[in-house]
């Protein structure tokens, strides 16, 4: 009877927590946003292939083929070819101009007929990140197709043929990557924001005190913080995977949306702990923005999500891997790209529930001695 009436008074006490944020404006329209428009403006407009590249040539030989690959400069990867004398380089990129210029030199096409090896210069702005890697490649491509089908020949240089095959995403769309990016960040951000504001706003309102005199232990208060906020999180973000990012933006989904969903239910058994945890540190809604913000940004960018942790310093792969945020990038997408089940991402599952556990255990530590201290 005992469990039954401690279990009852968690159900209600998160029902208070669902009241309290459904009476809350800012934190209800920032739910709506961030797993709406914050989800589906980035994917759609933000552009991570080529596209739209500024670009213009210095054209010293006047041929056949230079001409060739002006005209083989073509949209959507580039705009027009602009047209640039020797003279003009320095003052095109300083200004910012354009992003690539082609310099092509003086009897180009002729030295190539002759076999001695022209070079054409490519000049990158690389300030342009998006574009500059991406973009120099295709320029580097379209080129050599020019030559090859200038000089008759197939393939120079290549004993074989090289044939490339992009796996889970074909077309190399940025929009799919950006869209389930966009929803684990936002799970990440608001699961910290959300409780840890909860605990907050106990405080600053006195209604701690409240809750302390009623048969409640701060173990009590504390999961019901979790299931509240983290049942809100998890149906915002089934939706937002489901009508924004399925029907809206038009991304397949590979696996199965109930098994993500579990793994989400488990991640925010550890983030919304360690938003309890910071909140338990903070004085002031203040402090904490302060707080949750570094943190968020560190698990956000080093999660595997933006870089692979295979190209981080070892040291810092084995301080990720400590993060809940690592091991859930891992599966979604490995759930929603690649159609992964359980058998194959369990290690993960596994992971995200043990560092759940110490996250959870810290937090309520932290959270009676904070009661205790008063």
């Amino acid at each position: 009877m005992n469990i039954l009436r401690k279990l009852e008074n968690i159900f209600r006490l998160g029902l208070k927590e669902l009241v309290s944020l459904a009476y809350d404006p800012v934190l209800s329209i920032l739910i709506l946003y961030s797993f709406t428009f914050a989800v589906y403006s980035p994917a759609k407009n933000a552009q991570m292939e080529l596209a739209n590249a500024s670009v213009a040539i210095v054209d010293e030989d006047r041929s056949t083929l230079s001409m060739r690959i002006h005209d083989a400069l073509l949209a959507p990867f580039f705009f027009p070819p602009g047209h640039l004398s020797i003279g003009e380089i320095d003052e095109a990129m300083d200004s910012g101009r354009y992003t690539f210029i082609l310099d092509i030199p003086p009897n180009f096409q002729a030295d190539l007929v002759a076999h001695r090896h022209p070079t054409i210069q490519i000049n990158v702005d690389a300030t342009a990140m998006a574009q500059a890697g991406t973009g120099s490649g295709y320029l580097s491509s379209i080129i050599s197709q020019e030559v090859r089908t200038f000089l008759g020949e197939d393939e120079i240089g290549l004993p074989v043929k090289l044939v490339t095959r992009a796996m889970f995403n074909p077309n190399l769309q940025s929009t799919w990557f950006l869209g389930i990016s966009q929803i684990v960040n936002n799970i990440t951000l608001l699961a910290i924001i959300l409780t840890g504001a909860a605990l907050i706003r106990e405080r600053e309102h006195g209604t701690m005190e409240h809750l302390l005199v009623l048969p409640l232990t701060p173990s009590d208060i504390m999961i019901a913080k979790v299931w509240a906020n983290g049942l809100v999180i998890v149906v915002a973000a089934a939706f937002s995977l489901k009508v924004v990012v399925q029907w809206a933006l038009g991304v397949p989904i590979a696996g199965s949306m109930l098994l993500f969903l579990g793994g989400t239910v488990l991640y925010l058994f550890s983030v919304t702990a360690l938003g309890i945890f910071l909140a338990t540190i903070s004085q002031s809604m203040p402090q904490f923005g302060l707080l949750a913000i570094p943190v968020y940004i560190v698990m956000s960018l080093l999660s595997g999500g933006n870089t692979p942790l295979d190209s981080m310093p070892e040291a810092l792969q084995v301080v990720m891997y400590a993060s809940p945020a690592t091991h859930f990038m891992s599966i979604a997408q490995g759930i929603l790209f690649r159609g992964a089940g359980l058998d194959v991402m369990w290690p993960e599952f596994a992971a995200v529930a043990g560092i759940g556990a110490a996250f959870f255990v810290a937090a309520l530590m932290r959270f009676r001695a904070s009661v205790a201290a008063g």
